[in-house]
């Protein structure tokens, strides 16, 4: 985990009440509401974030191409959302007294997809699904997270980790105050949630970092030789020990031993470990005579210790001296608004493995910023991730290598299959006690038609770019019939049919990406089909 923004900026509300930058990991009281960017074809945007101060007050935060000013992390002023393809009339989150948050589109031309689901007017939010994490798609090329944080004045440093959510900023001070202290540290967290990173960290900015660091996973040694990997032993001590053998204590001499699923060390090893913690001494197996060793221990685990204490798994003498000072890692879904951030730097990783660099190159001639669709970065932070920052590198790369020598980026089987649970938030109410239309799923094919003329302009937008410009599946989004959607388009000013681009405008895009019809149908937002048969027609194919 690397990552390159600069820290130790001021911070301050300028004269509107929006907040402008960080300084400290000391947070403010209240977590206000905030929108973290997701993704944005300027990749460099992403994790750019605009505290919406004027929410708590009872004003309403204006969400458009020009407002607000969204700030990089560590800096002081940042910029708009400024993508052509978002309206510049606003759209507007309000508070509402129950905490939630209210979403009008006004008379905004920007097509939003919230939580996975198209908005067509606006919808209410409750408070539980903004402290959870709101993801808004505008546009179908930004994604933004509508979510709550707390002010920082200042920020610790990085660590080489990336992100500024709330719960990594609070590992990374915790890192800051603990690594030039020669105590034990106990890391707590889920499974893939980076300890081992945490824990490299420690060693790494501590008065041991030109000391070995060596890292061990208790859980994967049979219990029977745990004994002599730890402490070493003597030759002859057991059936195997052909010669002396030095364990991870002797090894890890003068740095650091990170001992990974503590919780698995047996009961019978664990009173000579936790001699070895209080006196700098271990016994090798076989041998009569102690050795000293000069070792910083970093535990691990992300079991219940205290249970294992209780049912007389794990003794309590030992989980005391291990804890001397304890760092609990948040888990993926408690920090969503670092996802984008995170994947871009996972797929960076990949591409270069597989020679693709360029793909996530913005001054490469041939890089498309929406060769990583918006949609599948918004699907991928809705997603909870049990197996947190591991499970997500995974993704990124099954995503890369099932793509690899294609065009355009490629959701195979396996993600899929990832992402098929998603659960769209449940309707709500809008204020004053009346109906709010709010996001909800495409009806189901077989349900009942509708008029075209109940079918709004806005609505029409919306169902073309949720559906990447497919005539037959915005109609069928829609409920009505093909000829109907003809129609409206027709009617429509702000649809582009084929026949409106000029020869000139298809050139340029088939030149620019590469002649890559998905890619020119949804840069030029027009129908698939219809740009193939043009393109075909003015010899490009």
């Amino acid at each position: 985990m690397t990552d390159q923004t600069a820290d130790g900026s001021t911070v301050g509300l300028t004269g509107t009440g929006r907040f402008t930058g960080e300084r400290s990991w000391q947070h403010a009281s209240t977590p206000i509401p905030v929108l973290t960017i997701l993704y944005h074809p300027d990749l460099r945007r992403i994790g750019d974030r605009a505290f919406l101060s004027e929410i708590p007050f009872g004003r309403p935060a204006l969400v458009g191409r020009y407002e607000p000013d969204l700030v990089p992390p560590g800096r002081t002023t940042g910029e708009p959302l400024s993508d052509i393809h978002i309206s510049r009339r606003p759209l507007r989150l309000l508070g509402r007294d129950d905490a939630g948050i209210e979403l009008l589109l006004g008379d905004s031309r920007t097509s939003v997809v919230a939580q996975g689901t198209s908005v067509f007017q606006g919808c209410v939010f409750p408070a539980a699904d903004v402290d959870r994490g709101v993801v808004l798609e505008l546009s179908g090329r930004v994604v933004l997270l509508l979510h709550r944080a707390s002010m920082v004045t200042e920020s610790p440093p990085r660590f080489g980790m990336i992100g500024d959510s709330a719960g990594l900023m609070r590992v990374r001070a915790d890192v800051q105050r603990v690594s030039d202290l020669d105590v034990p540290v106990l890391l707590r967290g889920e499974t893939g949630t980076g300890k081992e990173l945490v824990a490299r960290a420690i060693h790494d900015v501590g008065p041991r970092k030109m000391g070995p660091f060596l890292g061990i996973n208790v859980s994967a040694i049979p219990a029977t030789l745990v004994a002599s990997e730890l402490f070493g032993a003597v030759r002859g001590a057991f059936t195997g020990a052909v010669g002396p053998q030095e364990g991870f204590f002797r090894r890890a001499h003068g740095g650091t031993l990170l001992l990974d699923e503590i919780g698995e060390v047996p009961v019978e090893v664990q009173v000579a470990l936790l001699r070895a913690l209080e006196t700098g001494e271990i016994f090798p197996v076989g041998s009569q005579a102690t050795q000293r060793v000069d070792v910083r221990v970093i535990a691990a685990t992300d079991s219940d210790l205290e249970a294992k204490v209780r049912n007389g798994g794990f003794r309590a003498p030992l989980l005391h001296r291990l804890s001397g000072f304890e760092i609990w890692l948040p888990p993926l879904r408690e920090r969503r608004d670092d996802v984008g951030r995170l994947l871009v730097h996972f797929l960076r990783q990949e591409l270069g493995r597989v020679g693709e660099s360029w793909r996530m190159d913005p001054a490469h001639p041939k890089f498309d910023p929406l060769w990583l669709p918006p949609r599948l970065v918004a699907r991928l932070v809705r997603y909870d991730w049990p197996g947190n920052v591991r499970q997500l590198r995974n993704v990124a790369r099954q995503l890369v290598i099932g793509s690899r020598g294609l065009s355009r980026l490629e959701v195979g089987p396996a993600v899929e299959r990832l992402l098929r649970d998603e659960t769209p938030p449940p309707p709500s109410r809008g204020s004053a006690g009346e109906a709010t239309p709010v996001p909800t799923p495409p009806p189901p094919a077989g349900s009942e038609r509708r008029k075209p003329s109940e079918v709004t302009e806005e609505e029409l937008l919306a169902a073309l770019r949720a559906n990447l410009w497919d005539l037959k599946a915005t109609a069928d989004h829609l409920r009505i019939s093909r000829t109907s959607l003809y129609a409206l388009i027709e009617s429509c000013p702000r649809v582009r049919t084929v026949a409106d681009l000029s020869p000139e405008e298809i050139a340029r895009c088939h030149e620019e990406h590469g002649g890559d019809l998905d890619a020119m149908a949804e840069r030029l937002e027009v129908s698939r089909r219809a740009l193939g048969r043009r393109v075909r027609e003015m010899g490009l194919a």
